[in-house]
């Protein structure tokens, strides 16, 4: 009688449509993506015996290969749903960027999928049950082993996701649900592994115990750790970390973004009178690094790339003058020609002279003299719609003082940026600068009361008047704690997404001259 047992996970998460081993903002080779891990998934089951394969969310939004799935190829199977089928992807989680293009495209998703979604929090408002159907599977191995895998997801979603794309939705709270699917299991089911996949992260130091970041409920990995009895293994991601350790027993692990790296969770069990029990957890995680693509996979997308390259080389516009971007900290500190640009985009749209915008990413590098729709979805990497809200004189110096606590000084005095942006994850895209107003960030003034001198036309920002304010839907539904813009009322809903504006506006302009207004300063 066989008395030891290994079960192995492999499972990714945050991988952000990609699947080709590119980088598409330079079309450089790049050891990551799907056709990679496809190698990986191969090999392990040519020499596994008892393996779960898991995704664990933002599987399908994040590359221009997605985009133009979206815009141009949603006739099709969805590729990356494609790529999971082939490699007979155990269970996948929901994440929150699951609904960025709307509920057509995820329901799509679903129904292709030869595996299921699992998210025991989101529920569909008509049934009151999950809204793909399962909470959770039970995997059961030919020598007896039993492992239950349940999936939640962050009820954060509604903070960000545009409400059109969540109507009869609703988000229980992951901890609580979690907590409840986990006692069912253990009553009715009797596994010998409980896997739990949380598309959420960590609110605390996972060694120390201290908070990492204010309590929102976004991120709720380590108090499920403690106060939930009877996980084995919590499978999380979110916060695009890469990290592996134990929480009060629970062996935890969180395996990076962008299909850059995967986890690998090990478990060793013994069987005695009473059945399996667990004898030994490890997690680890892989670099794709060296990890040849699979030539089966690349085929099979092959046509979805060819037409993505066809896109993203075609020709949208020009600049005249310098709308590049070496310097992303200088870009934030002074008004740069490619964010006056993206401000004038809005407001033109919106009909609107006041806007609010960001650098989304340290990777961006504005524009060159000839614009291509790879520039585009380079620089704009979210698939944001846009609002009008209408904003008090207080409401806005509320969002500029958040957005000041952005800088820091260091021990010389020297400006730089608030590490609470920098870690556990990269948020420079929740650093707004506002084009319409004028205003002055003084840094060596306390958090709360840096920001001076508020003009808009040249006169003082009153507090009470409202203005006409454009600015995209995340940051609209409160996202990135900008709780001052929840439930504010919406004069205009813009339903193109910031790709499109960005074209259209490109088309009817031709050429663009690179212009900037100082309208803010940031001083020290």
């Amino acid at each position: 009688m066989e008395t030891k047992s290994t079960v192995t996970i492999l499972y990714t998460s945050d991988v952000h449509g990609n699947a080709m081993p590119i980088v598409y903002g330079t079309n450089e080779k790049a050891d990551l993506g799907l056709a990679k891990y496809a190698t990986v998934v191969k090999n392990a089951k040519m020499h596994e015996k008892n393996l779960v394969i898991i995704d664990n969310g933002d599987l399908i939004q994040g590359t221009p290969f997605m985009t133009h799935y979206v815009k141009h190829r949603k006739d099709q199977i969805n590729p990356m749903i494609d790529i999971m089928n082939t490699l007979e992807l155990d269970a996948a989680v929901l994440g929150n960027h699951e609904f960025n293009f709307g509920q057509a495209i995820l329901t799509d998703a679903v129904r292709t999928a030869q595996f299921p979604f699992l998210s025991a929090n989101t529920i569909d408002t008509h049934t009151n049950a999950p809204l793909f159907g399962k909470p959770y599977i039970i995997k059961q191995f030919e020598n007896g082993v039993k492992a239950a895998i349940v999936g939640v997801t962050t009820h954060f979603i509604p903070n960000w996701e545009s409400p059109e794309h969540l109507e009869g939705i609703h988000f229980t709270d992951a901890y609580e649900t979690l907590q409840t699917w986990v006692t069912h299991i253990h009553q009715n089911e009797a596994p010998d592994i409980v896997i739990a996949a949380y598309h959420g992260g960590f609110e605390r130091d996972i060694e120390t115990g201290n908070e990492t970041e204010r309590q929102t409920g976004e991120n709720q990995a380590y108090r499920m750790c403690q106060d939930i009895d009877g996980i084995d293994v919590l499978l999380t991601g979110h916060q695009h970390r890469t990290l592996t350790g134990v929480v009060n027993g629970v062996t935890v692990i969180q395996p990076g973004s962008n299909g850059v790296y995967y986890g690998e969770v090990t478990i060793h069990l013994e069987k005695d009178a009473n059945g399996w029990a667990i004898h030994e957890k490890h997690a680890n995680i892989h670099s794709l690094d060296g990890v040849p693509a699979d030539q089966h996979i690349i085929k099979r997308i092959q046509p979805s790339e060819a037409a993505t390259q066809t896109w993203l080389d075609e020709p949208v516009g020009y600049v005249e003058g310098d709308m590049t971007i070496s310097d992303p900290f200088q870009a934030r500190i002074s008004k740069h020609p490619f964010i006056e640009l993206i401000q004038k985009i809005q407001m033109d749209a919106a009909n609107v002279d006041i806007s609010v915008t960001a650098l989304l990413s340290n990777e961006s590098r504005g524009f060159s003299n000839n614009v291509t729709m790879r520039d585009i979805v380079s620089n704009y990497i979210y698939p944001n719609t846009f609002v009008v809200l209408s904003l008090t004189g207080t409401d806005i110096k509320a969002a500029l003082e958040k957005s000041a606590t952005y800088f820091t000084r260091d021990e010389n005095g020297t400006l730089c940026v608030n590490p609470e942006f920098m870690e556990p994850k990269p948020q420079h895209y929740n650093y707004d600068m506002w084009e319409g107003i004028d205003y002055v960030i003084n840094v060596s003034k306390p958090v709360g009361s840096r920001i001076e001198s508020i003009t808009y036309h040249g006169h003082p920002l009153e507090r009470d008047q409202h203005y006409h304010v454009v600015l995209n839907n995340y940051r609209a539904g409160g996202g990135g704690n900008y709780d001052m813009f929840k439930d504010k009322p919406i004069v205009k809903d813009i339903q193109r997404d910031a790709v499109e504006l960005i074209q259209r506006y490109f088309e009817t302009h031709k050429t663009i001259q690179a212009q900037c207004t100082d309208n803010f300063k940031v001083v020290t």
